[in-house]
Protein backbone atom coordinates (compact mmCIF):
# COMPACT_ATOMS: atom_id res chain seq x y z
CA UNK A 1 0.00 0.00 0.00
CA UNK A 2 1.58 3.47 -1.40
CA UNK A 3 0.66 6.16 0.45
CA UNK A 4 -0.20 9.04 -0.77
CA UNK A 5 -0.89 12.45 1.32
CA UNK A 6 -2.69 15.12 0.06
CA UNK A 7 -1.95 17.60 3.14
CA UNK A 8 0.09 20.40 3.74
CA UNK A 9 0.87 19.16 7.30
CA UNK A 10 1.93 15.27 7.14
CA UNK A 11 4.64 13.73 9.43
CA UNK A 12 7.01 13.15 6.18
CA UNK A 13 5.69 14.14 3.30
CA UNK A 14 3.24 17.04 4.12
CA UNK A 15 2.85 19.46 1.43
CA UNK A 16 4.82 17.51 -1.27
CA UNK A 17 1.67 16.44 -3.29
CA UNK A 18 -0.80 19.21 -3.01
CA UNK A 19 -1.70 19.79 -6.41
CA UNK A 20 -3.04 17.64 -9.06
CA UNK A 21 -0.24 16.80 -11.27
CA UNK A 22 2.35 16.19 -8.30
CA UNK A 23 -0.16 13.67 -7.06
CA UNK A 24 -0.62 12.10 -9.99
CA UNK A 25 2.67 12.05 -10.61
CA UNK A 26 3.79 10.52 -7.11
CA UNK A 27 0.59 7.62 -8.29
CA UNK A 28 2.29 6.94 -11.26
CA UNK A 29 5.99 6.25 -9.43
CA UNK A 30 4.44 4.35 -6.93
CA UNK A 31 2.74 2.40 -9.38
CA UNK A 32 6.01 1.79 -11.16
CA UNK A 33 7.44 1.17 -7.79
CA UNK A 34 5.20 -1.81 -7.47
CA UNK A 35 2.53 -0.83 -5.03
CA UNK A 36 -0.78 -2.73 -5.31
CA UNK A 37 -3.25 -0.10 -3.08
CA UNK A 38 -2.80 3.48 -3.37
CA UNK A 39 -3.66 5.28 0.11
CA UNK A 40 -5.13 8.66 -0.18
CA UNK A 41 -5.50 11.04 2.60
CA UNK A 42 -7.07 14.39 3.18
CA UNK A 43 -6.53 14.70 6.92
CA UNK A 44 -3.33 14.50 8.66
CA UNK A 45 -3.54 11.75 11.66
CA UNK A 46 0.39 12.37 12.99
CA UNK A 47 0.34 13.29 17.02
CA UNK A 48 -1.58 16.59 17.86
CA UNK A 49 -2.51 17.08 14.45
CA UNK A 50 -5.49 19.30 13.87
CA UNK A 51 -8.77 17.87 12.29
CA UNK A 52 -10.08 19.36 9.26
CA UNK A 53 -13.84 19.94 8.09
CA UNK A 54 -15.32 17.53 5.53
CA UNK A 55 -15.79 19.83 2.69
CA UNK A 56 -11.74 20.71 3.00
CA UNK A 57 -11.15 16.89 2.97
CA UNK A 58 -13.60 15.98 0.30
CA UNK A 59 -11.81 19.07 -1.98
CA UNK A 60 -8.05 17.84 -1.07
CA UNK A 61 -9.12 13.70 -2.18
CA UNK A 62 -11.87 13.21 -4.22
CA UNK A 63 -10.38 15.54 -7.78
CA UNK A 64 -7.00 12.87 -7.12
CA UNK A 65 -9.31 9.73 -6.48
CA UNK A 66 -11.03 10.85 -9.89
CA UNK A 67 -7.23 11.57 -11.12
CA UNK A 68 -6.22 8.07 -10.19
CA UNK A 69 -9.19 6.19 -11.45
CA UNK A 70 -9.25 7.69 -14.46
CA UNK A 71 -5.62 7.05 -15.18
CA UNK A 72 -5.21 3.58 -13.85
CA UNK A 73 -8.37 2.12 -13.77
CA UNK A 74 -6.82 -1.29 -12.61
CA UNK A 75 -5.11 0.47 -8.95
CA UNK A 76 -6.82 -0.31 -5.88
CA UNK A 77 -8.03 3.10 -4.05
CA UNK A 78 -7.84 3.22 -0.29
CA UNK A 79 -9.46 6.17 1.60
CA UNK A 80 -8.00 7.37 4.52
CA UNK A 81 -10.75 9.03 6.76
CA UNK A 82 -13.29 8.26 9.36
CA UNK A 83 -15.77 10.29 7.90
CA UNK A 84 -18.66 9.11 6.24
CA UNK A 85 -19.33 11.71 3.82
CA UNK A 86 -15.86 11.43 2.59
CA UNK A 87 -15.71 7.85 2.37
CA UNK A 88 -19.22 8.35 0.53
CA UNK A 89 -17.99 10.36 -2.16
CA UNK A 90 -14.54 8.95 -2.55
CA UNK A 91 -16.46 5.48 -3.09
CA UNK A 92 -18.72 7.19 -5.49
CA UNK A 93 -15.42 7.69 -7.36
CA UNK A 94 -13.64 4.11 -7.63
CA UNK A 95 -12.49 3.74 -3.70
CA UNK A 96 -12.23 0.23 -2.96
CA UNK A 97 -11.23 0.25 0.89
CA UNK A 98 -11.96 2.64 3.72
CA UNK A 99 -8.91 2.89 6.11
CA UNK A 100 -10.29 4.21 9.28
CA UNK A 101 -7.93 5.01 11.95
CA UNK A 102 -10.77 4.96 14.32
CA UNK A 103 -11.96 1.39 13.69
CA UNK A 104 -15.68 2.39 13.20
CA UNK A 105 -15.85 4.51 16.23
CA UNK A 106 -15.69 7.89 14.64
CA UNK A 107 -18.72 8.18 12.60
CA UNK A 108 -21.93 6.40 13.52
CA UNK A 109 -22.76 6.16 9.52
CA UNK A 110 -19.24 4.64 8.63
CA UNK A 111 -20.36 0.98 9.41
CA UNK A 112 -24.10 1.21 7.22
CA UNK A 113 -22.20 2.42 4.23
CA UNK A 114 -19.27 -0.09 4.65
CA UNK A 115 -22.08 -2.69 4.48
CA UNK A 116 -23.90 -0.92 1.94
CA UNK A 117 -21.55 -0.32 -0.43
CA UNK A 118 -19.50 -4.30 0.26
CA UNK A 119 -15.96 -1.93 0.04
CA UNK A 120 -13.61 -3.49 2.25
CA UNK A 121 -12.58 -1.98 5.70
CA UNK A 122 -9.31 -1.45 7.32
CA UNK A 123 -10.41 -1.08 11.64
CA UNK A 124 -7.61 0.23 13.52
CA UNK A 125 -6.88 0.66 17.12
CA UNK A 126 -6.10 3.66 18.23
CA UNK A 127 -7.10 5.92 21.99
CA UNK A 128 -8.81 8.72 21.85
CA UNK A 129 -7.78 10.46 18.32
CA UNK A 130 -4.79 12.43 17.01
CA UNK A 131 -4.63 15.43 19.34
CA UNK A 132 -4.72 13.62 22.76
CA UNK A 133 -3.86 9.66 21.86
CA UNK A 134 -0.73 9.62 23.10
CA UNK A 135 -1.49 11.34 26.47
CA UNK A 136 -2.83 7.77 27.40
CA UNK A 137 -0.35 5.28 27.00
CA UNK A 138 -1.04 3.18 29.75
CA UNK A 139 -1.80 -0.26 29.03
CA UNK A 140 -2.06 -3.78 31.51
CA UNK A 141 -2.17 -6.13 28.68
CA UNK A 142 -1.45 -4.46 25.54
CA UNK A 143 -1.54 -7.29 22.92
CA UNK A 144 -4.67 -8.25 24.27
CA UNK A 145 -6.43 -5.08 24.68
CA UNK A 146 -5.88 -4.83 21.04
CA UNK A 147 -7.29 -7.89 20.37
CA UNK A 148 -9.98 -7.28 22.32
CA UNK A 149 -10.81 -4.10 20.57
CA UNK A 150 -10.57 -5.85 17.24
CA UNK A 151 -13.07 -8.71 18.54
CA UNK A 152 -15.48 -5.92 19.95
CA UNK A 153 -15.45 -3.99 16.57
CA UNK A 154 -15.94 -6.91 14.54
CA UNK A 155 -18.55 -7.75 16.42
CA UNK A 156 -19.84 -4.39 15.57
CA UNK A 157 -19.25 -4.74 12.29
CA UNK A 158 -21.00 -7.87 11.47
CA UNK A 159 -24.23 -6.26 13.52
CA UNK A 160 -24.56 -3.85 10.54
CA UNK A 161 -23.73 -6.68 7.50
CA UNK A 162 -20.37 -6.49 7.28
CA UNK A 163 -19.04 -9.67 5.59
CA UNK A 164 -15.87 -11.42 7.30
CA UNK A 165 -13.83 -11.26 4.06
CA UNK A 166 -14.24 -7.29 3.80
CA UNK A 167 -12.13 -6.90 7.45
CA UNK A 168 -8.76 -6.01 7.28
CA UNK A 169 -6.98 -5.18 10.64
CA UNK A 170 -4.72 -2.86 11.84
CA UNK A 171 -2.97 -2.25 15.40
CA UNK A 172 -2.44 0.79 14.97
CA UNK A 173 1.26 1.46 15.32
CA UNK A 174 2.17 5.43 16.66
CA UNK A 175 -1.67 5.88 17.65
CA UNK A 176 -1.75 5.88 21.48
CA UNK A 177 1.42 3.99 21.91
CA UNK A 178 5.11 4.26 23.29
CA UNK A 179 8.12 3.74 21.65
CA UNK A 180 8.45 0.48 23.33
CA UNK A 181 4.83 -0.19 22.72
CA UNK A 182 5.28 -0.26 19.07
CA UNK A 183 8.05 -2.84 19.13
CA UNK A 184 5.99 -5.09 21.53
CA UNK A 185 3.17 -4.71 18.69
CA UNK A 186 5.50 -6.13 16.10
CA UNK A 187 6.97 -8.77 17.79
CA UNK A 188 3.79 -9.87 18.59
CA UNK A 189 1.95 -8.97 14.97
CA UNK A 190 1.40 -13.27 15.15
CA UNK A 191 -1.35 -12.87 17.76
CA UNK A 192 -3.19 -10.34 15.60
CA UNK A 193 -3.28 -12.35 13.11
CA UNK A 194 -4.42 -15.73 14.72
CA UNK A 195 -7.81 -13.45 14.89
CA UNK A 196 -8.16 -15.08 11.23
CA UNK A 197 -8.40 -11.70 9.25
CA UNK A 198 -5.61 -10.13 7.10
CA UNK A 199 -3.23 -7.52 9.15
CA UNK A 200 -2.30 -4.53 8.00
CA UNK A 201 0.85 -2.12 9.20
CA UNK A 202 2.06 0.76 8.82
CA UNK A 203 5.77 1.60 10.62
CA UNK A 204 6.84 3.89 7.90
CA UNK A 205 8.91 6.38 8.78
CA UNK A 206 7.05 6.98 12.13
CA UNK A 207 8.47 8.25 15.40
CA UNK A 208 9.31 5.26 17.22
CA UNK A 209 12.01 4.65 14.19
CA UNK A 210 13.34 8.25 14.58
CA UNK A 211 13.58 8.17 18.44
CA UNK A 212 15.20 4.50 17.89
CA UNK A 213 17.39 5.76 15.34
CA UNK A 214 17.66 9.19 16.41
CA UNK A 215 17.79 10.90 12.87
CA UNK A 216 14.50 12.14 10.90
CA UNK A 217 11.61 10.45 9.48
CA UNK A 218 13.14 10.58 5.81
CA UNK A 219 15.67 8.77 7.08
CA UNK A 220 15.23 5.86 8.65
CA UNK A 221 14.35 3.74 5.96
CA UNK A 222 16.17 0.56 6.90
CA UNK A 223 13.92 0.90 10.09
CA UNK A 224 11.26 0.64 7.81
CA UNK A 225 12.43 -1.96 5.62
CA UNK A 226 13.59 -4.47 8.98
CA UNK A 227 10.14 -3.40 10.96
CA UNK A 228 8.11 -4.37 7.63
CA UNK A 229 10.17 -7.58 6.77
CA UNK A 230 9.78 -8.73 10.35
CA UNK A 231 5.79 -8.00 10.22
CA UNK A 232 5.51 -9.70 6.43
CA UNK A 233 7.15 -13.19 8.26
CA UNK A 234 4.81 -12.98 10.89
CA UNK A 235 1.58 -12.49 9.39
CA UNK A 236 1.21 -9.02 8.08
CA UNK A 237 -0.75 -8.95 4.51
CA UNK A 238 -0.39 -5.62 3.74
CA UNK A 239 2.07 -2.82 4.15
CA UNK A 240 1.62 0.43 4.37
CA UNK A 241 4.39 2.25 3.08
CA UNK A 242 6.11 5.81 1.90
CA UNK A 243 8.91 3.93 0.59
CA UNK A 244 7.62 1.25 -1.77
CA UNK A 245 10.37 0.55 -4.21
CA UNK A 246 12.86 -0.09 -1.66
CA UNK A 247 10.31 -2.05 0.83
CA UNK A 248 9.13 -4.22 -2.29
CA UNK A 249 12.52 -5.25 -3.12
CA UNK A 250 13.57 -6.48 0.12
CA UNK A 251 10.09 -8.78 0.19
CA UNK A 252 10.92 -10.52 -3.07
CA UNK A 253 14.25 -11.72 -1.71
CA UNK A 254 12.54 -12.56 1.51
CA UNK A 255 9.31 -14.58 -0.63
CA UNK A 256 12.56 -15.90 -3.00
CA UNK A 257 14.68 -17.80 0.40
CA UNK A 258 10.95 -18.82 2.17
CA UNK A 259 10.65 -20.76 -1.22
CA UNK A 260 13.55 -21.67 -1.70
Amino acid sequence: MGILNVTPDSFSDGGNFLTKSEALKHVENLIEDGADIIDVGGESSRPGASPVSVEEELSRVIPVIKLIKKNFPDILISIDTYKSQVASEAIKFGADIVNDITGLKGCSKMAPLVSKTEVFVVIMHMRGNPQNMQNNTNYTNLTLEISNFFKDQIDYAESFGIKNNKIILDPGIGFGKSVDQNFIIIKNINRFRDLGYPILIGTSRKSFLTKTLKTNPNNVLEGTIASSLFCTLNGASILRVHDVKEVKRSIRIIEKIMKS
